[in-house]
């Protein structure tokens, strides 16, 4: 009663070492209690009854051993399990023959092993033993015993035919149930083998924890983020962790866990001692089970990006308006103070002036060619646009500005200015680029005066060197570094504003129009300046126009 045909991995039944293991047992104990039965009734027993209930025990005792010894070592297979059936059956076979054949009370025991068969061998090595089963019981009742056929061993007969079809029946409904349960749980493994896959590979963060703040997940983007190590604090209470870290982060977590109050888009601050950058969080409740405590999963991303390019764009905006009121103005006052220019150098040329006015009317005409040069910037501040785009090579306009600065009176004799970089072909205004080029090294020049050392580097950036988000096609950059005393902080957030400037006599509007010159190329330009370490300055401009905007 003890085999299985090894096929059937999708079962719901025990494994085969542990039906072979309990089968083991059962049959030692048959055998043990008809040798204690013959023994005791040793008066009345006759000698081959006590002789061949002694060897049935002893090969009982034999088989056994030699069978978990086998089954230690390998998985049982098909002759081994076809063996066990075969000593199984004249196992029984020898019990019930020496128990009276068909009037024996253990002829039941074929049931049994006829449903074990069913349940745990295919439908041919059932009626294969069904057939042997019937086969010597028949020979038995009829040759052992010389029993004529009757009603109960026919009824028997019909008994171990109806086992075998019944179980073998329900025993293969089974299989089915368990191979689909079984491709069920592979697919379910499966699925969470590509969620896992997923949640490590996406840049968003995702933190799960429970009621009492312990951590129970943490994917890789959430441990860059936020600066821990998920195998560190696994388990472990981390909502302290949080509120140092972020306590914006740690009150959203906090009230979802409290009040089950769900944070949409709520911004918080990551404070590391790198670096500090804002994120983008919203949290949710997670219900694993019925009467337990919900999760709370917190989703998150680094938007330092996305400000980025918001404050950018909020700047440009800011930008054509100022640019407009300065078109406006400068019309305004231009042609004014050109007649008042007029009227005080008449004035001057007079006779009857004395040497007090002729200097008071210079000083006049000075101051007010002073003033329509400003009135100048300003039209050409307000006249920045891309009117005549065509294919070039960045770094040879990036060349001939440099050049040009080099000849400029407020360049110093030993300045240094150096161009890297590989040829960054686009199209694109030559002037407008001529102009961006030339504010931002004059500009570097002049920010680190005597020993300037000043890099223009062009080429083709990598991918990840862009914001998020930018929306730059095929870009190609230039960036301006030199070794100066970087940009003060209280001029940081104004750097790109008209009319605002850290140098002395200066007007304030190069870097306005070479953010006006890159918006018109649909470009960005970013600013990186750390306290006494430089500053750089890099553009990125898309190497194509847009087919609307060539059209």
């Amino acid at each position: 009663m003890t085999w299985l045909t090894g096929d059937r991995r999708g079962s719901v039944l025990p494994t085969p070492q542990s039906l072979l293991r309990s089968v083991y047992a059962g049959r030692l104990c048959v055998a043990g209690a008809i040798y204690l039965a013959a023994a005791l009734k040793f008066a009345v027993a006759a000698p081959l009854d006590l002789l061949v209930t002694s060897f049935v025990l002893v090969a009982a005792v034999v088989v056994t051993i030699a069978s978990y010894t086998h089954l230690s070592r390998r998985l049982p297979g098909r002759t081994f399990l076809y063996g066990q059936a075969l000593f199984d059956v004249a196992l029984i076979t020898t019990v019930v023959h020496i128990t009276g054949g068909p009037q024996s009370d253990l002829t039941p025991l074929y049931v049994p092993l006829i449903a074990v068969t069913a349940v745990l061998m295919p439908p041919a090595s059932t009626g294969l033993i069904t057939a042997l089963v019937g086969i010597v019981y028949f020979a038995d009742v009829f040759y052992g015993h010389t029993t004529p056929m009757t009603a109960q061993v026919g009824l028997q007969l019909l008994v171990f035919a109806a086992v075998a079809a019944v179980t073998a029946y329900f025993a293969s409904r089974v299989s089915v149930m368990g191979a689909e349960r079984e491709a069920l749980a592979g697919e379910l493994r499966q699925a969470r083998l590509e969620a896992a896959d997923v949640l490590r590979s996406v840049p968003t963060g995702i933190v799960t924890v429970d009621q009492a703040g312990h951590l129970l997940y943490c994917n890789p983007a959430a441990e860059q983020i936020l600066g821990f190590k998920e195998r560190q604090w696994r388990g472990r209470p981390i909502m302290p962790e949080f509120a140092k870290v972020a306590p914006e982060f740690w009150a959203a977590i906090t009230a979802t866990a409290r009040r089950g109050v769900r944070a949409m888009r709520v911004e918080a601050t990551v404070r590391r001692p790198d670096r500090t950058f804002p994120i983008g969080v919203t949290t949710t409740t997670l219900d694993v089970e019925p009467a337990g405590e919900p999760r709370v999963t917190a989703i998150f991303t680094d938007i330092s990006d996305s400000k980025r390019l918001e404050e950018l764009h909020l700047r440009a905006e800011r930008l054509e308006a100022v640019a407009e009121l300065s078109s406006s103005l400068a019309h305004e006052i231009k042609n004014p103070l050109a007649s008042i220019r007029s009227s005080v150098e008449q004035l001057g040329r007079a006779k009857r002036v004395n040497a007090d006015e002729k200097f008071l009317t210079s000083l006049v005409v000075r101051e007010t060619d002073r003033l329509s040069r400003l009135l100048s910037e300003f039209l050409d501040f307000s006249r920045v646009r891309a009117t005549e785009c065509r294919p070039l090579d960045l770094r040879t306009v990036a060349a001939a500005a440099i050049r040009l600065v080099r000849e400029h009176p407020d360049c110093p004799e030993d300045a240094v200015i150096d161009l890297t970089g590989d040829a960054a072909p686009m199209e694109g205004d030559e002037d407008l680029l001529h102009r961006v080029v030339s504010n931002l090294v004059l500009n570097a020049v002049q920010a680190t005066g005597s020993g300037a050392r000043v890099v223009v580097r062009t080429g083709r950036p990598a991918s990840h060197e862009l914001p998020g988000g930018a929306g730059i096609e095929s870009p190609v950059s230039l960036a301006v570094s030199d070794n100066g005393p970087g940009i003060p902080e209280n001029l940081r957030a104004r750097l790109f504003e008209p009319f605002v400037t850290g140098r002395v006599g200066g007007t304030g509007l190069g870097l306005a129009i070479v953010q006006r010159a890159v918006d018109a190329h649909r470009g960005l330009v970013l600013v990186d300046s750390p306290p006494g370490q430089g500053t750089t300055f890099t553009v990125y401009f898309p190497a194509a126009r847009r087919k609307e905007e060539a059209a």
